[in-house]
């Protein structure tokens, strides 16, 4: 059985904890591959690359970083069925729903291609008599990524690379339930021109992930989780000077007024309350319905869950 190993320094690092977690087959559920689960030793030598890369990194031009973001968003391109495989035989995602998340996080890559105008400061003259203000943009650092299951490709594409093209170096650790596509990713960021160290990837849990909010040399930590952990993230991160953001929960509330389509209402209810099997942001856990706006409603969805199952049947 093959063993999913940490990627620092711009190569694969063997796992020494002698931990492992399992990664299952979606389809089966049986347990397809081990991944090795870092100790605060093992992230501190991520950290340690991370910090190694940044002085000559940061002092990259920003139209050279951009380059290399080209290059990135190339080969995610040319390689964007081979990602949305690996989602799908970690995850369980279909391929076209796999393939979809690799392209909204590509959009952040072709985002990041024009860092040299968003990089850009500003100037004021005579603010105040004899006084002019200005704005610089400055890289902090080094900095982290910890990411859901739900999303392998698109929620670390949200950070690493907006990080990186700024001038910083980064350390990412992935759910530990689908953690191969971060890997891949950061092997096509380093064919791209990324540097060694700059993007590095380590895989864990809560060993991890307390080493990543505590190490002094992280100067910034993304998350993306559920609300209990964005919590215990947000305070533990900000208790040891981190700026940190810590996006937790984000299941919306759908409102349906009584002049609503209803048509339109269910079906929209149906897609975001079951789509991905609720494993998505914009998952609806409560409906709110207006006036005569529930009886409408409950007169259609079940017609509507009859016409899903059926559908389903279909390709059983």
């Amino acid at each position: 059985m093959s063993t999913i190993e940490h990627f620092i320094n711009g190569k694969t690092v063997k796992g020494r904890s002698g931990r492992y977690g399992d990664v299952f087959n979606p389809a089966t559920g049986e347990v397809a591959k081990k991944v090795s689960l870092a100790t605060k030793e093992e992230v501190g030598q991520a950290v340690a690359a991370a910090e190694a890369a940044f002085p000559k990194w940061a002092a990259t031009p920003p139209l050279v970083r951009a380059r290399v973001m080209f290059k990135f968003k190339t080969l995610i391109e040319q390689h964007m069925d081979e990602l949305a495989a690996i989602i799908t035989a970690e995850h369980g995602k279909v391929l076209s729903d796999a393939k979809g998340s690799v392209i909204r996080g590509l959009e952040v890559v072709e985002f990041v291609c024009g860092i040299p105008h968003l990089l850009k400061g500003e100037f004021s003259e005579n603010v105040g008599t004899n006084v002019d203000s200005w704005s610089m943009r400055q890289p902090l650092g080094v900095c982290a990524g910890i990411t859901p299951f739900n999303f392998p490709a698109m929620v670390p594409m949200w950070m690493f690379p907006v990080a990186i093209a700024t001038g910083n170096t980064f350390v990412l650790k992935p759910s530990e339930r689908d953690p191969s596509c971060s890997v891949r990713l950061a092997e096509l960021a380093t064919e791209a021109g990324v540097p060694d160290g700059v993007l590095n990837v380590v895989h864990g849990d809560k060993e991890s992930v307390d080493a990543i909010l505590t190490d002094p040399r992280i100067q910034a930590v993304s998350f993306v989780g559920s609300t209990p952990i964005a919590e215990y993230v947000y305070h533990t991160g900000a208790a040891h000077n981190k700026r940190v953001q810590a996006l937790g929960g984000a299941k919306n509330h759908m409102v349906i007024m009584p002049d609503a389509d209803m048509d339109q209402a269910t079906d929209a209810l149906m897609g975001a309350g079951y789509g991905s099997a609720g494993e998505r942001c914009m998952a609806i856990s409560v409906a709110v319905a207006v006036g005569k706006a529930g009886d409408a409603l409950m007169e259609r969805l079940p017609r509507r869950i009859s016409t899903r199952c059926a559908a389903m049947s279909m390709w059983a």
